[in-house]
């Protein structure tokens, strides 16, 4: 299944998570810790809410949790006082897509605001990967960038197949994508690489 189809069937839960994916692998380059985004993820595993199963109920359903829209906001006020690595601008057009991300995350959890975000999360963290990517070949996908987009698959495989139990291993396929971006965006900050 496509990532296209992934992104259109997925429930709330795997919406948001997919969302979170995209932004948590990309951290690196606001230069934040690997624990920023934690208790985002710990307030999606906690959620029992039920999600929709169909696409008639998937668009009114709402599994707003107490803890995700007060987690949130304390996310966008750390990493508001980060800035990028050395070396990297704070205007640079990746480090603004970073940014995007966290700052078009809905608050509600509604479906339609969670696949909204989900899909500019996925467009936004694809641009980053392509930006980043010293192999950029506009003629197909570069190395991380496909990597990236089997990441996001990934994370949406595992939601729909194991619910509430995909959130561990979704977070743990975002935390080898965000090592990896890591890496890239230290020789970036070294000036290994004009392109980076």
């Amino acid at each position: 299944m496509s990532l296209v189809e992934l992104v259109a069937r997925a429930d709330a839960r795997g919406l948001a998570a997919s969302g979170l994916a995209c932004l948590d692998r990309c951290l690196p380059l606001l230069d934040g810790g690997d624990d920023v985004l934690r208790p985002l993820w710990a307030a999606l595993a906690a959620d029992t809410a039920d999600t929709a199963d169909t696409a008639d109920t998937a668009d009114t359903a709402d599994t707003s949790g107490p803890d995700w829209a007060e987690e949130l906001a304390r996310v966008r006020a750390e990493v508001a006082g980060l800035g990028g690595p050395g070396g990297t601008d704070g205007d640079d057009e990746a480090v603004l897509l970073v940014r995007g991300m966290l700052s078009g995350a809905p608050d509600d959890r509604s479906v339609p605001a969670l696949r909204a975000w989900a899909d500019a999360c996925s467009a936004a963290a694809l641009r980053v990967h392509r930006l980043l990517d010293p192999a950029a070949d506009p003629a197909g996908p570069a190395p991380l960038v496909a990597g990236e987009l089997r990441r996001q698959t990934a994370v949406l495989e595992l939601l729909a197949a194991h619910g509430p139990a995909g959130v561990r291993p979704a977070l743990e396929a975002s935390t080898e994508g965000r090592r990896v971006l890591r890496a890239v965006v230290s020789r970036r900050a070294r000036g290994h690489d004009a392109r980076l």
